[in-house]
């Protein structure tokens, strides 16, 4: 019989941790059907690829990806695809659109996730069919998806429908029974429907957008004891998973998550999820207690992880758009104004100066952000002058300012114009290496299709493999390629209890050719491209086209020298992958004349 593709001749991992090596691949029906040192047959075979010298993989997993708006109005997702990722994860930080509608959504996701506020109520309420998480995820498979999808079901989702946005977010209310029992079926209905479990999130600085509840933190935060206390336990019960975000101002929090996630006394194990393993510049001390908290409660019977971005997180801002600016409070006061004209009255306020130099100034709370404008460099600005410099620089030269005075002055001289970046955490590279080593952390965290312009870490994953191969050429190997594919690949897809993550006979055909010597700089670039569904707006992006001959979804090829071919976003090729259930087959392409009679 024909093949549908064949890959020829490339080092194939097959996303175990097993040793690679030189093979022919073949693709029938979506699946692979040879993996052979034989050469294959390629009469009548649409797709034959040349990976000799090249790399094939099995398609990797971000499992942590804010894309629940942008796939209603572009499904193909190219985004990540474009970098190898064929498995994208929703449903993150406790937030979803399977319940809420389109204002609410607009409120949860806005602010928050840095994404138009207008366009995430525009898409919901254009889009929205459903009313239950199993109409969600016929809605999903309903559109042309590029990658295959995996959920969690938001917490701040199912409480904001439970109990309404502004009774959600106040501390003075607590579900009734009747509700909690309401979010406790819709957490059961969310797992029957394969969700991979539920996220939920304690983190203080994430704020509300809109009017009615706006700067309230989200629903999920107001949560107490006895609420969260159910849904663990269905969760427990039901071996899903919860992914939390502890409030990172009470460090209690993250070690009271990791003592939940125990199974003792015959109760299974919390599988656990906590973001995340950062190497914070804010904080340098904290990576040596992350590490060692995963490796104590896993070996008392918990089932926990840390998520980790392992590359630099390096973040960009026009004026003081970003996010880090929450978590104090001269910053959220500033963010909680939406009218330019009254952000720039309070900025020039002399009392509210102090109060922001204060909060600057205070070095040991607990933080995310290093909060030190000498290293912030701007990137942009009207005033080309200041290029190239930092704000604490600035003030240097303009007759020795505070740095908080040089910052203030230049957002309020220059708006959103100025541009800057800085970077927060994962800055040593010895301490990535421990980490994407570490058995106890989970590599991903990309955040993809949010905080549209301040961070684009798409690529993540061909940026850890680029940092082993280069330390194994230079003779100083940290991990083998190997382990390195197996941890973007299979051991996520066998932690979350989904079909993905692994290249063997049998398996779906979601694959990634990668050229090695192609794993350069370009990783690293700075590049902007347009989000047509969010009116143009120029977001951050990845761009390295020749490090990715080829990426198949489904056998199908859906990316050809980093450009998305004409099938992804057009036809399905991805599906919704449920929860302990293997992939469901995907409809087979259309002919010419079954087009036509469509």
């Amino acid at each position: 019989m024909a093949y549908d593709a064949i890959i020829r001749g490339g080092r194939w991992f097959d996303g175990t941790g097993a040793p690679s090596a030189v093979r022919n691949l073949g693709v029938r029906d979506g699946r692979v059907v040879e993996v052979t040192t034989e050469d294959l047959d390629e009469t009548g075979c649409p797709e034959v690829v040349d990976a000799a010298g090249k790399w094939v993989i099995p398609g990797m997993v971000d499992i942590h990806t804010h894309y629940d708006v942008e796939v209603l109005d572009g499904p193909g997702l190219p985004e990540s695809v474009r970098h190898g990722v064929t498995t994208l994860f929703l449903g993150s930080c406790s937030l979803s659109t399977v319940h809420v509608g389109g204002v609410d959504a607009g409120d949860l996701f806005g602010r928050v996730e840095a994404i138009p506020r207008q366009h995430v109520i525009r898409a919901v309420e254009e889009h929205r069919t459903w009313s239950t998480a199993e109409q969600y995820v016929a809605a999903l498979e309903s559109l042309p998806l590029g990658p295959n999808l995996a959920a969690f079901i938001g917490h701040s989702d199912m409480r904001t429908a439970t109990m309404g946005l502004d009774r959600a977010t106040r501390k003075e209310v607590r579900p009734s029974r009747r509700e909690r029992l309401r979010m406790e079926r819709m957490l059961d209905e969310a797992l029957d429907a394969g969700f991979v479990g539920m996220s939920a999130q304690q983190l203080l600085f994430d704020k509300l957008d809109g009017d009615l509840c706006r700067s309230r933190t989200l629903p999920s935060t107001y949560a107490r004891s006895k609420e969260m206390r159910g849904l663990r336990s269905i969760l427990r019960r039901r071996r899903r998973a919860l992914q939390a975000g502890p409030d990172a101002s009470h460090p209690h929090t993250i070690v009271v998550q990791a003592v939940n996630s125990l199974g003792w006394f015959g109760r299974p194990a919390l599988r656990t999820s906590l973001l995340s393993a950062a190497d914070l510049k804010a904080l340098p001390f904290i990576i040596h207690l992350m590490r060692p908290l995963a490796r104590l409660v896993n070996r008392l019977g918990a089932d926990f992880r840390w998520q980790h971005l392992p590359v630099p997180f390096e973040v960009y801002a026009d004026g003081i758009d970003l996010v880090i600016f929450e978590e104090f409070g001269s910053g959220a006061a500033a963010l909680h104004l939406q009218e330019k004209i009254a952000r720039d009255e309070l900025m020039r306020d002399p009392e509210y100066r102090q109060q922001f130099r204060k909060d600057y100034e205070r070095k040991y709370d607990p933080r995310v952000w290093q909060r030190d404008f000498f290293d912030a460099e701007i990137v942009a600005c009207p005033d080309t002058s200041v290029v190239g410099k930092s704000f604490g620089q600035v003030g240097v030269e303009r007759g020795g300012k505070h740095p908080v005075d040089a910052f203030l002055d230049l957002v309020l001289e220059h708006g959103t114009d100025i541009r800057w970046r800085t970077t927060i955490s994962n800055h040593r590279p010895s301490i990535l290496k421990k980490l994407a080593q570490d058995p106890g952390i989970q590599l991903g965290f990309s955040d993809a299709g949010a905080h549209l312009r301040n961070m684009a870490f798409y690529n993540f994953g061909l940026r850890l493999l680029k940092h082993v191969h280069e330390a194994e050429r230079a003779g100083t190997p940290f991990m083998s390629v190997e382990h390195a594919v197996h941890r973007l690949t299979g051991e996520l897809g066998e932690w979350y209890r989904i079909d993905a993550g692994t290249l063997r006979v049998g398996d779906r055909a979601d694959l990634v050719v990668i050229d090695p010597e192609r794993l350069d700089a370009s990783l690293e670039e700075y590049r902007e491209a347009p989000v047509e569904q969010y009116g143009g707006l120029s977001r951050m992006v990845n761009r390295n086209d020749a490090a990715v001959p080829a990426v198949f979804v489904s056998g199908r090829r859906v990316v050809t020298d980093g450009e998305p071919t004409d099938l992804l976003g057009r036809e399905r090729t991805g599906q919704f992958l449920r929860a302990e259930q293997a992939g469901a087959a995907v409809p087979a392409p259309q002919t010419a004349t079954e087009a036509v009679a469509g």
